[in-house]
């Protein structure tokens, strides 16, 4: 239901093409993508219900105690992530058990939105060890992601990204999600995190490339 939903609201904020480095995404694996912005995850979701996959989302708790929104969640089996919380590890569980079962996971491994106000590009920040371990566990692949423009439909202040959702559809800025080689990660430390963290970037550069925006120079 989410990606149905979002195949017809993006169309509606913005002009969305893609790109990859490989035909076809592997049968089932991990997404990491980029987060900049609270409408990148409709973005990233349409972008792959083109591509042929649904994938389960783990995305922060919080977003389950959001009406109608919580009970779209917990039904379609996304996986809710407690940080800080001994509930925590069920998540990297029950990612697990859903790759077992041939599904694609999608998962944000910054943890978190960027504390900026601006609409300009940034390569993504520091990664959490959790999609390494996940996929040492698993032996799944890594897919990266890189998307660029969702900041020009919301970001900023909350009266800014409310204004900037409700101008989108006439503005209907251009967005660009590109998807990189798979590969897989070499263990689950610091090391394997960097790898994921450099595909990643690699990724979204090339979609902020295609755009031509600007890119605010690294941290």
């Amino acid at each position: 239901m989410l990606s149905r939903l979002a195949d017809y609201l993006v169309p509606a904020v913005g002009r969305l093409t893609i790109t990859t480095d490989d035909a076809d995404l592997p049968p089932a694996g991990i997404i990491a993508a980029n987060h900049t912005s609270l409408a990148d995850p409709a973005i990233v979701l349409a972008a792959l219900h083109r591509l042929g996959a649904r994938p389960v989302i783990m995305a922060t708790a919080g977003l389950w105690r959001v009406p109608l929104l919580g009970r779209a969640l917990a039904r379609e089996g996304h996986i809710p992530v407690h940080r800080g919380d001994p509930r925590a590890p069920q998540a990297i569980d029950l990612a697990q058990r859903a790759l077992e079962q041939g599904r694609h996971i999608l998962i944000y491994a910054e943890g978190g939105l960027p504390d900026r106000k601006d609409a300009t590009e940034a390569a993504p920040g520091t990664f959490r060890r959790g999609l390494a371990r996940l996929a040492h566990r698993t032996g799944a692949p890594v897919i990266p992601v890189g998307q660029a423009g969702a900041r020009r439909v919301t970001s900023g202040s909350a009266m800014k990204q409310l204004a900037g959702l409700a101008t989108a559809p006439l503005r209907r800025p251009r967005l660009h999600l590109h998807v990189g080689p798979p590969l897989l990660l070499d263990g689950d430390g610091p090391a394997a995190t960097a790898q994921a963290h450099l595909a990643v970037t690699a990724a979204w550069k090339t979609a902020a490339a295609r755009l031509g925006e600007p890119m605010a120079p690294a941290a």
